[in-house]
C-alpha cells in the first residue's frame, strides 16, 4: 500500500467513524425526544385526571394533593375548552400572546397540530377538552438533530476545503518546481547557442540568417524568463499596450504557416496600461496559438485593440471550429483541451496572468460553431510615466 493509499484509507476511516457516531447521536436524541414526549403525555393525563377529580370533589377528596398536581405543571402550555372548542382557560402561555380572542384561537390552532387532545368527563353526556403543546425543553430538543447536522455539515465543508486547499497548494508547488526546472534546463543549451551565433558572425555567415537565429534566441530567453517567474509576483510597468501587442503578433505571424492570414487593426497612438511585458506577450501568444489550432493551421486571424474612456479591449478572432456556449467558462479550467496532445493549461494560465496578475478580464466574447471564436481581454488604462 502506497503512502497516498494509506492517507486515503485513514481519511475514509475517519469519515466512516464520524458518520456512525453522528447516526448514533441522532438516534439517541430521537429516542430521548420520543421518551420525553410520552412522559409529557402521561403527565398531562395525570393533570387531566386531577382536574376531573377536583371538579367532582366531595368532603373525602384530598383536594390538597389535586391542587399540588395541577400547580406542578409550569412549563407545558394548555388550552382548556368545552366540547365545542370554546376556550375556558389558557395556562402557561405568555399573556402578551393573549391580547385578543383571535390570538387565543391562533394558539389553540397551533396546539391542535402538536398533540391529540385529552378528554375530561364532567357529566354523563358532557365533556371538555385539554389541548397541550410541547414544553420549551422538548421544543428545543426537536431542533437539536437539525442543529447537529448543520454543525457536522459545516465542519465537513471546512475539512473538505482544507484538504482541497492543501491539494491545490501541493499541485501549485509542483508546477512551480517543474517550471523553474524547465527554465534551468533551457538555460544551458541557450548559452551554447549564443556562443555559436558569435562563431557564425566570425565566419561571415549571412547576417540575415544570424538575425533570425538571434531573434529565436531572444525569444527563448523570454520563454526562460517566463518560466523562472512562475510562482513569484510579477513586476508591473506602465507600457504601451499597442506596441507590446504588435511585437508579439509580428513575431508569431513570421513563424506561422503561410496558410494563416494575419490581419490587425491597432490604434496609431500609444495606449498605456500597467502590465508585465513578458507575461503579456505570453498571453497574446497563447491566444494566437489557440486560434491557429482551432483553424487547424488554415484560416484568417484578426487582432484588434478597441479603446474606451477608461478601458481597452484586445480581441483575437479566428475562423475556426467555434465553441458551444455551455463551454465558454469551462475552457479556462486546467486540463480542458480539444487537442489530442497537450495538457490544457494554456487558457488556464492565460486567465491567471490576465485576471490575477494584471487585474483584467478575459472571456469568450462570441463564438459560433463552424464560423469561429472571438476572445477578448480587457484592461484598465493607466497614465503614462512622466520623465523628469
Amino acid at each position: 500500500m502506497t503512502i497516498t493509499d494509506k492517507k486515503n484509507f485513514i481519511r475514509w476511516t475517519i469519515v466512516l467513524f464520524s458518520s456512525i457516531l453522528i447516526v448514533f447521536i441522532v438516534y439517541q436524541i430521537f429516542h430521548f425526544f420520543t421518551a420525553s414526549k410520552q412522559d409529557e403525555r402521561f403527565k398531562m393525563e395525570v393533570w387531566a385526571k386531577a382536574l376531573e377529580k377536583l371538579n367532582n370533589a366531595d368532603e373525602n377528596t384530598d383536594v390538597e394533593l389535586l391542587f399540588l398536581i395541577i400547580r406542578n405543571n409550569t412549563t407545558i402550555p394548555i388550552v382548556h375548552t368545552d366540547k365545542n372548542d370554546l376556550i375556558i382557560d389558557v395556562i402557561n402561555v405568555d399573556e402578551k400572546q393573549l391580547i385578543t380572542p383571535e390570538k387565543s384561537k391562533d394558539i389553540l390552532k397551533e396546539l391542535k397540530k402538536e398533540n391529540p387532545p385529552i378528554r375530561l368527563n364532567i357529566g354523563r353526556n358532557d365533556y371538555q377538552l385539554l389541548y397541550y403543546g410541547n414544553s420549551p425543553l422538548l421544543t428545543k430538543l426537536k431542533y437539536y438533530p437539525l442543529i447537529l447536522f448543520t454543525i457536522v455539515f459545516l465542519f465537513g465543508l471546512l475539512v473538505f476545503n482544507f484538504y482541497a486547499a492543501n491539494k491545490i497548494a501541493a499541485e501549485n508547488n509542483l508546477w512551480v518546481g517543474m517550471a523553474k526546472e524547465t527554465a534551468h534546463q533551457i538555460g544551458t543549451p541557450l548559452s551554447s547557442l549564443i556562443g555559436w551565433v558569435e562563431i557564425m558572425r566570425a565566419e561571415n555567415v549571412d547576417e540575415l540568417y544570424i538575425t533570425e537565429i538571434q531573434n529565436d534566441i531572444n525569444r527563448l530567453q523570454v520563454i526562460t524568463d517566463r518560466f523562472s517567474r512562475i510562482g513569484s509576483v510579477p513586476v508591473l510597468e506602465i507600457k504601451d499596450l499597442v506596441n507590446e501587442t504588435k511585437k508579439t503578433v509580428d513575431y508569431m505571424a513570421k513563424r506561422a504557416s503561410s496558410k494563416v492570414s494575419f490581419k490587425t487593426n491597432l490604434p496609431e497612438h500609444p495606449i498605456y496600461v500597467s502590465l508585465n511585458p513578458s507575461l503579456h506577450s505570453w498571453t497574446i501568444e497563447n491566444l494566437v496559438k489557440n486560434a491557429i489550432d482551432a483553424m487547424k493551421g488554415k484560416g484568417k486571424l484578426y487582432i484588434e485593440i478597441i479603446e474606451e474612456q477608461k478601458l481597452v479591449h484586445i480581441r483575437v478572432k479566428d475562423t475556426g471550429s467555434g465553441i458551444v456556449k455551455s463551454k465558454f467558462k469551462e475552457i479556462f479550467q486546467p486540463g480542458i483541451t480539444s487537442k489530442k496532445r497537450g495538457w490544457g493549461l494554456g487558457l488556464s494560465l492565460t486567465k491567471r496572468i490576465v485576471e490575477e496578475y494584471h487585474l483584467g478580464k478575459i472571456k469568450v466574447l462570441h463564438s459560433e460553431i463552424g464560423k469561429g471564436t472571438t476572445m477578448q481581454i480587457t484592461y484598465t488604462k493607466s497614465q503614462p510615466t512622466k520623465i523628469v
